[in-house]
C-alpha cells in the first residue's frame, strides 16, 4: 500500500514533469515569451531584445524550430511566437503556424528586428524578452521553467509579479522522498488508472516521433544506419530512441512528451522501455509500470542537476532506462540499483554543447551504457562503491553525480559557450 500524501506527491510531480511540446524545449519556450510579448503589445513589435542565460542561448543556437521550414536560432524562435504563436498553448505554442507566418518571419528577420545579449544570472535557465511598439513598451522575464512567467511589465508598470521561493530551481512539489525504493514502492502500487491517461499520450507520441524518424531522413539517419548493421532488440532500441531524437532536433513538427522539462529526455526515459517491454510480450499493466519507473528515476536523477547544465540530461534518462529493463527482467531492488551504479560509473562525463542532431548519437552512447550495466546487474556484478564518483549506495552516487553536474560544470558550461560563440 502507498502512504496517501505519498502517492498525491507522485502524481503532481508526474503531471508537473511529462508536459507535451513540439520542437526544443528552449527555443519553444522563447517562442512562448515572444506570443506573450505581442500579446501584451496588441500587434508586432517595432524591435525586442532578449537577454538570456548561457545555458539557454546554447541549446537554442544550433536547433531547428519545428514549423518554420527549417529555421535556426534564436532570432527565427522569437519570432516564430511573436508573428504566429498562441500563448495558451505553452509548449506547443507555434503547433499552429502557417505558410503566410513563415512569410512574415522570414521578412522580420531580414530586417534584424531582434537583438540577443547574455544575461549576467546565475540561472541556467533564465531570460528577458523586452520589446517596444511605437510608444508602448513590455518586458516578459522567465525563470527556471519554460513557461515560469515571474514578471510582467508594460510601460513602465509591473502587471504581474510571481514571488519565488528561496533556493527554487523550477518545480513545484516537493522532492524530497524520492528515493530508488521509493519509487519502486510507487511504481509497484499505484492504481493504473490514475496514470494510464499521461502514459498512454507518452507511448502515443513518443512512438509516433520514434516511428517518423526511422523511417524518414534527418540528420545523417542514425537510426537506420544502426539497424543497417544490428538487428538485435537492443540496437532496435537505440536505433527508434536515437531516431526521434534526430528528428525532434532536426525540426520535425511531432509533439512529443517530455520529462523534466526536456523532449530528449522524455523520449529517452520511454521509447527504449516500450520497445523492450513489447518484445518481452510483458502486456499493459507491465509497461505502464515500467514506464513509471523510467520517467521517475529520470526525474529523480534531474532534481539534483538542473533543467540546464553542462551535463548532458539524456545520460540521466538512459540511465532510468537501462534500470527499467532490469526491473522488466524481473531484477530486484538491489539488481536495479547496481544498473544504475554501472551506468554512472560509464558516463557520467558527457557534457551538453547544446541542442542539435547530434544529441541521437550521445542517446545511443548513453543507451549503450545502460544496456551494459542492466548485463552486469543481472550476473549479480557491479562497480566497487567509493572508487571515483561511486558512493556507498546508488541514491548517494545519483546525489554526487547531481553535484558535480550543477555545481564542478559551471566552468565547463562557460567554456562550451565561449566556444560555441566565438568568445575566447
Amino acid at each position: 500500500m502507498i502512504n496517501s500524501f505519498y502517492e498525491n506527491t507522485f502524481l503532481k510531480i508526474l503531471e508537473e514533469e511529462l508536459v507535451p511540446a513540439k520542437g526544443c524545449t528552449e527555443p519553444i519556450s522563447i517562442a512562448f515569451a515572444g506570443a506573450k510579448i505581442r500579446e501584451l503589445l496588441g500587434s508586432i513589435p517595432d524591435e525586442i531584445t532578449i537577454e538570456a542565460s548561457g545555458n539557454l542561448i546554447k541549446n537554442i543556437r544550433c536547433v531547428t524550430v519545428p514549423n518554420t521550414n527549417n529555421l535556426v536560432g534564436i532570432e527565427a524562435s522569437v519570432l516564430s511566437g511573436i508573428v504566429g504563436g498562441d500563448s495558451r498553448l505553452e509548449l506547443e505554442v507555434i503547433s499552429r503556424l502557417k505558410p503566410k507566418h513563415l512569410n512574415k518571419i522570414n521578412e522580420l528577420l531580414i530586417k534584424r528586428i531582434v537583438k540577443v545579449k547574455i544575461l549576467d544570472t546565475n540561472l541556467n535557465l533564465h531570460y528577458i524578452m523586452s520589446a517596444r511598439k511605437g510608444n508602448d513598451q513590455a518586458s516578459i522575464e522567465i525563470k527556471n521553467l519554460h513557461t515560469n512567467i515571474v514578471n510582467i511589465v508594460k510601460n513602465h508598470e509591473i502587471i504581474y509579479e510571481k514571488q519565488i521561493k528561496k533556493d527554487y530551481f523550477g518545480v513545484e512539489t516537493d522532492r524530497s522522498k524520492l528515493t530508488i525504493e521509493n519509487i519502486i514502492q510507487f511504481v509497484e502500487n499505484i492504481e493504473i488508472s490514475k496514470v494510464q491517461p499521461l502514459l498512454d499520450k507518452q507511448i502515443k507520441y513518443n512512438m509516433s516521433i520514434a516511428n517518423r524518424g526511422i523511417k524518414g531522413n534527418f540528420g545523417v539517419s542514425i537510426g537506420q544506419t544502426i539497424l543497417k548493421h544490428d538487428k538485435t532488440v537492443f540496437s532496435r532500441i537505440k536505433a527508434y530512441t536515437a531516431a526521434a531524437s534526430e528528428a525532434r532536433m532536426s525540426g520535425c513538427s511531432l509533439p512529443v512528451i517530455t520529462n523534466s522539462g526536456s523532449g530528449n529526455q522524455g523520449i529517452t526515459a520511454s521509447v527504449p522501455v516500450i520497445i523492450f517491454s513489447r518484445h518481452l510480450r510483458l502486456g499493459k499493466e507491465k509497461l505502464y509500470r515500467a514506464l513509471l519507473l523510467s520517467n521517475f528515476l529520470t526525474i529523480y536523477q534531474k532534481g539534483f542537476i538542473g533543467r540546464l547544465s553542462a551535463f548532458c540530461g539524456a545520460i540521466s534518462a538512459a540511465v532510468a532506462a537501462g534500470a527499467t529493463f532490469t526491473y522488466l527482467k524481473n531484477g530486484d531492488v538491489n539488481q536495479i540499483k547496481m544498473t544504475i551504479t554501472n551506468a554512472l560509473a560509464n558516463v557520467s562525463g558527457v557534457v551538453c554543447d547544446g541542442a542539435k542532431p547530434s544529441c541521437a548519437s550521445k542517446i545511443a552512447t548513453g543507451l549503450d551504457a545502460a544496456i551494459l550495466g542492466h548485463f552486469l546487474a543481472m550476473e549479480n556484478h557491479q562497480y566497487n562503491p567509493l572508487t571515483g564518483i561511486l558512493k556507498k549506495s546508488a541514491d548517494e552516487t545519483i546525489l554526487a553525480v547531481g553535484k558535480m553536474a550543477s555545481e564542478g560544470m559551471k566552468d565547463t558550461d562557460k567554456v562550451i559557450l565561449g566556444m560555441m560563440l566565438d568568445l575566447e
